[in-house]
């Protein structure tokens, strides 16, 4: 039987460790790292991981807001997208995840563009 995405990330302390990675990444990020600074990070990782488990198949529950009510009034655009996207990938590579996978977490990211963005 084939792993699920949640297993492929590592389960539980993977998905936490690629959280924390990512969104430590995002706010070194030049083209991102403002929208962060303001923010609660032990919150924000919290959040991310849920969102990682959750869409991965794990048994978490995400319990953040909606993708359109968390970036409403963000005015989030391509570029910014797409840094998002990439800090993501490099952690994915950087932690030996394998590119099938990484283009299926990729994957879930582009499905939800049209919610995230111009919100």
């Amino acid at each position: 039987m084939a792993q699920s995405l949640y297993e492929r990330l590592g389960g539980e302390a993977g998905l936490r460790a690629i959280a924390s990675e990512a969104v430590d990444a995002h706010r070194a990020n030049p083209i991102i790292g403002p929208r962060f600074k303001a923010t609660d990070v032990a919150t924000v990782k919290e959040r991310a991981f849920e969102f990682f488990a959750a869409g991965s198949g794990g048994p978490q529950a995400y319990t953040g807001l909606s993708m359109p009510d968390a970036h409403s009034g963000m005015n989030i655009d391509e570029r910014e997208f797409v840094a998002t996207c990439d800090d993501v990938l490099a952690v994915l590579q950087a932690r030996g995840i394998d590119a099938a996978t990484q283009g299926e977490v990729l994957g879930i990211f582009f499905a939800l563009k049209p919610q995230v963005l111009h919100q």
